[in-house]
């Protein structure tokens, strides 16, 4: 059974992320990359944001189709499993499910993570994480 106010609070949880990662999007790269601090929270908000909506997939997956069927075997499928299911658009979820690869990149601290890339991931998230959330937000009022 879905878990209504699981999602929702999951749901607040990463529109509140997005908003503290908006004070990250009028700074320059520079001004990002070269301060540490700044660097850190803006990959923590990242990493925090994109696990939250994994974690939403994975209960979504799980609650609907039931103990018998597997899960998706990475985080980036629980997007696509999320299109098949008719919650995400296709093309959006193609593309939403990137950020679970950059997802991984940060939490598992891969070397060289490009300061580019982390820093362009800030509009990419902004904009795709608000859609997703709407697009969530839309599915639970469809729930019974």
């Amino acid at each position: 059974m879905i878990n209504k106010e699981l999602l929702r609070t999951k749901i607040e949880s990463i529109q509140r992320d997005l908003e503290r990662l908006q004070e990250y999007s009028s700074m320059s790269f520079d001004t990002v990359a070269k301060d540490w601090k700044a660097y850190s929270v803006v990959k923590l908000l990242l990493m925090e944001i994109i696990g939250r909506a994994i974690d939403c997939n994975q209960h979504i997956i799980s609650e609907s189709e039931g103990a018998g069927v597997a899960s998706p075997l990475d985080y980036r499928q629980t997007f696509l499993r999320l299109e098949e299911m008719g919650i995400l658009p296709q093309s959006f979820a193609e593309e939403i499910a990137k950020s679970a690869g950059f997802r991984n990149a940060i939490v598992h601290g891969y070397n060289n993570l490009d300061t580019k890339l982390v820093y362009r991931s800030i509009g990419d998230a902004l904009s795709q994480y608000t859609t997703y959330c709407g697009q969530l937000l839309s599915y639970i009022n469809t729930v019974k």
